[in-house]
């Protein structure tokens, strides 16, 4: 296995560094090649020398803030010219156990029709949705990511189990809707096949997306929960509810929607976008108006 992991940096390359030592601790089994690639998508506050933080490191850099999408096509690109064999595009603002690259190694994705595959993730300590719900002993437990579903009548995704303290009811791979650009794994082919990841989306859903090109080209779609680390929820976007947030997801639901959805539920969305336009707040009307005008990407709220 020819691992490429894909880091993304936007400004925060505090949380790039701690990543990467926490990478650099975890064992890598023989058999597993491991190259870690540092996307700098367009930060106005320098990122460091990182070429000493892990063993095998490619840093790319983009003058441009390129989003989740275009800046991970950045490396993607990158690593797929450079013939690996297995993509991770990784959260820069996670860490990971030891384990983690054995997991990854041994995990459900060596199973032949499985094309994607995401692990365990749970909320980095004091960055829970609820944080004072939860006893001290609890914390590095709580869930953020253990599967996720989409309810295609209604256009949302959610992710399964979260906010709960992790049990061994978790302990057991299984199908999932869609994987988490959190922790992205999949086959090269994958992407040979189906394209890279979206760049009209610029930021949000872009996962959700490429799972659902995935699976319509045949590729099942796995939740793992061998493969374990933590996440800096919403470290780089303002944070879930920010107006960052509300407008990319305002967009793109109606974007995802009104691409893969039924009939019925492509009317609702229609429907609820005009109602919006006059009780929606200011980040979700410019959101509506730019998909209807065609301007996606960066879109118009970044200027």
């Amino acid at each position: 296995m020819k691992l490429a992991v894909i880091l993304l940096n936007y400004n925060t390359s505090k949380d790039t560094v701690v990543c990467l030592k926490s990478l650099a601790t975890a064992k890598i089994p023989g058999g597993m090649a491991v190259t870690v690639y540092v996307v700098d998508n367009g930060s106005s506050q320098p990122l460091p020398d990182v070429s000493q933080l892990f063993p095998h490191i490619v840093r790319l850099d983009s003058k441009i803030n390129l989003g989740f999408s275009g800046g991970n096509n950045l490396g993607l690109t990158a690593a797929l010219k450079d013939g690996a064999t297995h993509i991770l595009l990784l959260n820069n603002d996670t860490y990971v156990d030891q384990s983690f690259f054995t997991s990854i190694y041994q995990s459900v994705i060596i199973q032949p029709q499985i094309g994607i595959v995401s692990g365990k993730i749970y909320f980095a300590p004091g960055f829970e949705f609820h944080a004072k719900r939860y006893s001290k002993k609890d914390l590095g437990k709580v869930i953020w990511y253990a599967g996720g579903s989409y309810d295609w009548a209604n256009a949302l995704g959610s992710h399964a189990h979260v906010d709960e303290v992790d049990s061994q009811k978790l302990s057991s791979a299984q199908p999932t809707d869609f994987a988490t650009g959190c922790c992205l794994l999949f086959r090269a082919e994958v992407a040979s096949q189906i394209g890279l990841l979206n760049p009209d989306y610029f930021l949000y859903l872009e996962d959700l997306e490429f799972c659902q090109r995935a699976r319509l080209r045949g590729w099942k779609i796995y939740f793992d929960p061998s493969i374990v680390l933590w996440h800096k929820v919403s470290r780089s976007a303002g944070g879930s509810g920010s107006k960052l947030n509300d407008y990319f997801i305002t967009r793109n639901r109606l974007l995802f929607g009104l691409t893969y959805a039924p009939l019925r539920t492509k009317l609702a969305l229609i429907r609820e976008s005009v109602k919006m336009l006059m009780t929606g707040t200011p980040p979700q009307r410019l959101a509506i108006l730019d998909f209807y005008s065609h301007k996606l990407g960066k879109g118009s709220f970044l200027k």
